[in-house]
């Protein structure tokens, strides 16, 4: 290898030269499987790649392989509307289900012959990607199917994600391409993924679309970077700039020739028959291939005709998906326990004789609550039938009562909690039962196990096995302990080791300036999740300005109804938690967001604006942030109640939008000056224009 400086005037061609070779290199292993190049050759290139860049920051660049991991954690993720939105599929189940779409197509356009084409629904975490000028801008979750996360830093750790497109022969580059698929996890690194989180204490996650999803909204990318995520293509959302396609299956083509991965083994077809053998014969070997899938999607080939036949209630009328039946097997329940939440809930969980589901080791099912184990009468030493579908947690669908022989023991909901023995009480509307000691040992090393965990305070290193002997051995006492350990005490533990210590010492002092929204979340108020939390973070900024809200405050914040609300202005009434945010406070712990707006001044508060285009000034994803903490609420889309839509430069489809509802447009002056917390001078609004097109390629759908 040779060294850095040797021939100044050829770095720039040198660089050019190894993050092309690292590009293939990346494309044969992780989408075509067939790897040119040994592991440590690889590395010496990347290495190369790596000195150069160092030496020469100026030649750095967003689509460089090397930054695909090192961007810095986010506090939340910003939202990102879809052009186009994402479309969820109707369901068909037989082959007379599947008849009677094609006759619904056949009403549509009548005398129009159909070429179809099928390919495997992938368990996995539907993503749109959108690619400028051939470098990848940024990517985002489904979300609603009008609006998603902004996940461009996480989606970026991923290999098989090309950051620049590869040129198609004799196509040019496409000026914007979105491109909609599957991130999924193959059941091999899956397996791999959970022995090495349960090596480390950790939960394991329960199946390959868990992880995946898991993995792909962690606020910290070099978290999503250790994780052996893939990403399926399976349409483009709209192209601009090259030639469209005119199928379904030149699009996957496309795609290939693009540097992605496409749906596997897409097949076309001209009949029902056809599609039906072919939807059996997914099914046959889904336990055989490397990756899960719940089911086939089949969709009609030809894109014109996919425009003429349109959507229906949110779904497109030119595909469907067979969904797969529920694995089911039966089993041996040895015995009925129940589980204390974090919350008080008890939770009877039925404990099976081990048997394999769809590739899956099932030991657990959950029973939900007492009345469901009545309606079913399920009873310990009963034979039953175990299904899985999907991501849900394994569940007993009946028991097998012929197989009854007289020694299976009725099961009743205790009526003292099993962990703290305190009495338990069910309210006369609810389903569940509850524990009535807030002090409850269960209940405290369920709290722990939140507040630690991922998406929360997110401490590495502080593992549920660790969590609960911290609970047994009293070091803990409520979650604000966490940050008021003997250290002197844990130091002196047997199996922890002077290094473990230290990580875990440095870990929780680095969480204590985690973002308020992580800290709402990781405080374990019922029915607030880390989307609520974010909201509820935006509009008061602090712990303190929160708990001085009244419930009708509250409850105005857009997305949080009156639910929530009354479980928030509960918790923090309760003079228990009142106690611990003091403890909390006390040790230093970040009760407050330390930016404009934090102390109550919210200047922009009843402005609902949305953000489009590129501005020169600013990064928008930190326009949108900033704007949030002045008091405004930042939508994804266009709409009656949007107040404004700033538009910068190569504004698009939602500028158009605001003409057509007459609301008003405002330039990248008056984003700054909101930025420094002036209201805008709003213009008077523009009669409704015409509607338009947006983009020349159908509406994609989430698969």
């Amino acid at each position: 290898m040779r060294s850095v400086g040797d021939r100044p005037g050829s770095d720039q061609h040198r660089v050019d030269e190894l993050r092309s070779t690292i590009d293939r290199l990346n494309h044969e292993y992780y989408v075509l499987d067939r790897p040119t190049a040994s592991d440590a050759e690889y590395d010496a290139l990347l290495s190369e790649l790596r000195t150069l860049e160092t030496a020469h920051p100026e030649l750095v660049t967003p689509e460089s392989p090397t930054q695909r991991i090192g961007a810095t954690p986010n506090s939340r993720f910003a939202e990102v509307g879809h052009p186009l939105p994402l479309l969820s599929l109707s369901n068909v189940f037989s082959r007379q289900d599947l008849v009677a779409w094609t006759r619904r197509l056949s009403r549509v356009l009548p005398d129009t012959p159909f070429r179809f084409v099928t390919e495997p629904k992938i368990d996995g975490l539907a993503v749109a990607l959108t690619y400028v000028d051939g470098n990848l801008d940024h990517g985002a979750t489904r979300g609603d199917g009008f609006v998603g996360e902004d996940i461009t830093a996480n989606l970026r750790t991923i290999p098989s994600i090309p950051l620049r497109l590869r040129p198609a022969p004799g196509t040019p580059l496409p000026s914007r391409l979105e491109v909609r698929g599957e991130v999924y996890m193959r059941r091999d690194a899956f397996a791999a993924l959970n022995d090495r989180i349960e090596r480390d204490g950790g939960r394991p996650f329960m199946n390959p679309r868990n992880a995946a999803a898991g993995s792909l909204r962690q606020l910290d990318p070099r978290v999503t970077a250790t994780r052996p995520l893939r990403l399926f293509v399976y349409g483009i959302g709209y192209l601009q700039g090259a030639p469209s396609p005119y199928s379904h299956l030149q699009s996957l083509a496309l795609l290939r020739n693009l540097g992605f991965d496409p749906s596997p083994e897409a097949v076309s077809h001209e009949t029902v028959d056809a599609i039906w053998d072919r939807c059996q014969a997914w099914l046959a070997r889904r336990d055989e291939i490397p990756f899960e899938i719940d089911g086939v999607v089949v969709k009609v080939d030809d894109l014109r005709q996919q425009e003429e036949l349109g959507t229906v209630a949110r779904e497109p009328r030119w595909a469907t998906a067979f969904k797969f039946p529920a694995i089911q097997q039966t089993a041996r329940v040895r015995d009925i326990i129940v589980n204390v939440g974090r919350t008080g809930t008890l939770n009877p969980l039925a404990l099976l004789e081990p048997v394999n589901i769809g590739g899956v080791s099932v030991s657990r099912a959950t029973l939900h609550n007492e009345d469901e184990v009545a309606r079913k009468d399920i009873r310990i030493g009963d034979w039953v039938v175990v299904q899985r579908a999907g991501d849900v947690i394994p569940q007993i669908v009946q028991a097998i009562t012929e197989r009854r022989d007289g020694s299976e023991l009725a099961f009743a909901m205790p009526t003292a909690c099993p962990s703290c023995g305190a009495a338990t009480r069910r309210e006369p509307d609810a389903a569940m039962r509850y524990c009535t000691n807030a002090a409850c040992p269960a209940q405290l090393k369920q709290r722990v196990q939140h507040f630690v965990g991922r998406g929360a305070m997110d401490i590495v290193g502080f593992g549920e096995k660790l969590s609960d002997r911290f609970v047994d051995l009293g070091l803990i006492h409520d979650i604000a302990d966490i940050y008021l350990l003997d250290w002197d005490a844990i130091g002196a533990l047997d199996r922890l080791g002077e290094k473990s210590v230290a990580n875990l010492r440095a870990a929780i002092a680095a969480s204590r300036a985690r973002p308020l929204a992580r800290l709402i979340f990781a405080l374990g108020i019922r029915h607030i999740g880390d989307r609520a939390a974010g909201l509820i973070s935006d509009r008061f900024g602090s712990l303190d300005a929160l708990s001085a809200a009244s419930l009708d405050e509250i409850q105005a914040v857009p997305g949080i109804g009156p639910k929530l609300a009354t479980s928030a202005v509960a918790f923090l009434a309760e003079p228990r938690n009142q106690a611990v945010i003091a403890k909390l406070r006390a040790a230093g712990v970040n009760l407050a967001d330390s930016h404009e707006g934090a102390s109550g001044e919210r200047p922009l508060l009843g402005l609902t604006l949305v953000l489009t285009g590129r501005f020169s000034a600013i990064a928008r994803v930190e326009a949108e942030e900033r704007l949030r903490r002045l008091g405004a609420n930042v939508a994804g889309s266009v709409s009656k109640k949007t107040t404004a839509v700033v538009a910068g430069e190569d504004a698009g489809s939602k500028a158009a939008r605001a003409v057509e509802l007459a609301v008003p447009l405002l330039a990248e002056a008056d984003l700054l000056a909101m930025l420094e917390g002036e209201r805008p001078p709003l213009p008077p609004p523009k009669e409704p224009g015409k509607k338009r097109r947006v983009a020349p390629v159908a509406a994609e759908v989430i698969e």
